[in-house]
């Protein structure tokens, strides 16, 4: 998989085994739809598997990006992405934590974000916990924007919590369904 556009465009990155990757055409529609909120965005990556998503926001102009993910082999393979596009690392942090615990300890430190993107595996209900940890978590700007990725038959409910859905677009078998405050 290849990094779309931006400072570290055509750069190669691996692809952790078992996980499902956000396809090419669905990362360029993502960061199409928020090319005007990219430039010194904060953004969290949550169930970031590769990091293809952080990495490319940060590509993009992104000033920091937070990454977590449950999964030590998907930690290592970010890692290795990251020192392989030359990303400085005072850009980023890293936590090898299951996401909905991570959210609450993000609640602890200083950190707020404008971007929040979660592509959880499908079928858990891990879209829609998250968002329910999210909201009760006071992390994010006063305009921000959470992204879920999730599974077309997945629909997740026009409120949750604190968040309204606000649109959605179908690719394939793909959704991205956008959330406000």
């Amino acid at each position: 998989m290849k990094i779309i556009a931006g400072e570290h465009k055509g750069r190669i990155i691996d692809m952790p085994d078992g996980i499902r990757p956000t396809s090419d055409k669905v990362r360029e529609a993502l960061f199409e739809i928020l090319k005007s909120r990219i430039e010194g965005a904060r953004f969290l990556d949550l169930y970031c598997g590769s990091g293809a998503i952080g990495i490319e926001a940060l590509s993009r102009g992104a000033e920091k990006a937070v990454f977590i993910d449950n999964s030590r082999n998907c930690v290592s393979v970010l890692k290795r992405n990251l020192d392989k596009t030359g990303i400085s690392q005072s850009s980023y942090d890293i936590y090898n934590k299951d996401c909905i615990n991570g959210v609450g300890m993000l609640k602890k430190s200083v950190s707020s974000f404008d971007i929040v993107f979660l592509d959880p595996p499908y079928y858990m209900d891990l879209a829609k916990n998250t968002l329910i940890g999210l909201s009760s978590c006071d992390i994010l700007t006063p305009n921000s924007v959470v992204i879920a990725e999730i599974f077309k038959k997945e629909d997740l409910p026009e409120k949750l919590g604190v968040f309204r859905k606000t649109r959605s677009y179908k690719y394939g078998d793909t959704l991205l369904e956008f959330f406000e405050k």
